[in-house]
């Protein structure tokens, strides 16, 4: 298993520049996955230094990982993985480097050259152990 957070950056995608959000096309540069927030807070705090770059809005989190890192992962309840294989085109709010605090959509880590891919086992194990967390919480 890996444990650093993958750097590389596809190139020509960044994030906007300008105050507009952009729907970004999930596939051609990464792939997402999407949680809830509660779980999603757990998961970052599982993860440490290993995330890569999360974007949040309000109730939801989307970690941006490699294409095709999480297309096989075992079913997670509440997790979405978001990819080009689905049989439908998909898109993600992306917002502007600028916004980095909530509630509306804003980057929970920016991208930057230490944040970009989450690494996609170790995203799974984080969320599969935040939402076990939860469930023990509603216990």
């Amino acid at each position: 298993m890996q444990t650093e957070t993958h750097t590389r950056t596809p190139v020509p995608w960044t994030p906007p520049r300008g105050a507009d959000i952009e729907m970004v096309e999930v596939g051609p540069y990464w792939d997402a996955v999407r949680a809830p927030a509660t779980v999603g807070e757990r998961a970052l705090e599982l993860l440490g230094r290993r995330a890569g770059a999360v974007i949040a809005d309000y109730s939801l989190m989307y970690w941006l990982v490699h294409p095709q890192d999480a297309d096989y992962w075992p079913r997670l309840e509440g997790v979405q993985v978001l990819t080009p294989d689905s049989g439908e085109t998909t898109y993600v709010g992306v917002p502007p480097v600028s916004h980095t605090s909530g509630p509306r959509l804003h980057w929970r880590l920016p991208v930057g050259p230490r944040h970009y891919f989450t690494n996609g086992e170790l995203l799974y194990e984080a969320l599969a152990r935040a939402i076990m967390a939860e469930e023990e919480a509603v216990r």
